[in-house]
Protein backbone atom coordinates (compact mmCIF):
# COMPACT_ATOMS: atom_id res chain seq x y z
CA UNK A 1 0.00 0.00 0.00
CA UNK A 2 1.43 3.45 -0.89
CA UNK A 3 2.71 5.61 1.94
CA UNK A 4 0.21 8.46 1.51
CA UNK A 5 -2.69 6.22 2.60
CA UNK A 6 -1.30 5.79 6.09
CA UNK A 7 -0.47 9.47 6.72
CA UNK A 8 -3.45 10.06 9.01
CA UNK A 9 -4.21 7.84 11.93
CA UNK A 10 -7.72 7.09 13.08
CA UNK A 11 -8.29 7.77 16.78
CA UNK A 12 -8.69 4.72 18.96
CA UNK A 13 -12.22 3.75 19.92
CA UNK A 14 -11.64 4.87 23.53
CA UNK A 15 -10.50 8.32 22.33
CA UNK A 16 -13.53 8.99 20.12
CA UNK A 17 -16.24 11.28 21.52
CA UNK A 18 -19.38 9.58 22.78
CA UNK A 19 -22.67 10.34 21.07
CA UNK A 20 -25.63 11.45 23.15
CA UNK A 21 -29.31 11.52 22.29
CA UNK A 22 -30.02 14.97 23.66
CA UNK A 23 -29.66 14.78 27.41
CA UNK A 24 -30.42 12.86 30.52
CA UNK A 25 -33.87 12.56 31.98
CA UNK A 26 -34.60 14.18 35.32
CA UNK A 27 -35.95 12.20 38.26
CA UNK A 28 -39.37 13.80 37.72
CA UNK A 29 -39.40 12.74 34.07
CA UNK A 30 -38.41 9.20 35.04
CA UNK A 31 -41.18 8.93 37.61
CA UNK A 32 -43.73 10.44 35.19
CA UNK A 33 -42.72 7.94 32.51
CA UNK A 34 -42.97 5.05 34.98
CA UNK A 35 -46.51 6.10 35.94
CA UNK A 36 -47.44 6.42 32.25
CA UNK A 37 -46.08 2.96 31.43
CA UNK A 38 -47.76 1.42 34.49
CA UNK A 39 -51.11 2.71 33.20
CA UNK A 40 -50.51 0.98 29.87
CA UNK A 41 -49.55 -2.25 31.66
CA UNK A 42 -52.70 -2.11 33.78
CA UNK A 43 -54.89 -1.54 30.73
CA UNK A 44 -53.23 -4.46 28.94
CA UNK A 45 -53.71 -2.59 25.67
CA UNK A 46 -50.17 -3.27 24.41
CA UNK A 47 -48.11 -6.44 24.03
CA UNK A 48 -44.76 -6.59 25.86
CA UNK A 49 -42.86 -5.73 22.67
CA UNK A 50 -45.23 -2.82 21.96
CA UNK A 51 -44.73 -1.60 25.54
CA UNK A 52 -40.96 -1.57 25.10
CA UNK A 53 -41.22 0.22 21.77
CA UNK A 54 -43.60 2.80 23.22
CA UNK A 55 -41.30 3.37 26.21
CA UNK A 56 -38.26 3.89 23.97
CA UNK A 57 -40.15 6.38 21.78
CA UNK A 58 -41.37 8.25 24.86
CA UNK A 59 -37.86 8.38 26.32
CA UNK A 60 -36.33 9.79 23.14
CA UNK A 61 -38.89 12.58 23.00
CA UNK A 62 -38.69 13.35 26.72
CA UNK A 63 -34.91 13.71 26.47
CA UNK A 64 -35.57 16.48 23.94
CA UNK A 65 -37.64 18.31 26.56
CA UNK A 66 -41.18 17.19 25.76
CA UNK A 67 -43.68 16.49 28.51
CA UNK A 68 -45.49 13.15 28.79
CA UNK A 69 -48.56 14.60 27.10
CA UNK A 70 -46.57 16.18 24.24
CA UNK A 71 -44.49 13.05 23.68
CA UNK A 72 -47.53 10.78 23.71
CA UNK A 73 -49.46 12.93 21.24
CA UNK A 74 -46.38 13.13 18.99
CA UNK A 75 -46.14 9.32 18.90
CA UNK A 76 -49.84 8.88 18.19
CA UNK A 77 -49.79 11.10 15.08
Amino acid sequence: MPGHYGDTEMPKKSEMPKKSSGGKMSDKQKSDLKKHMDRHKDLKDLTPSQLKSHRMKMMSRMRKGMSIKEAHSDIMK
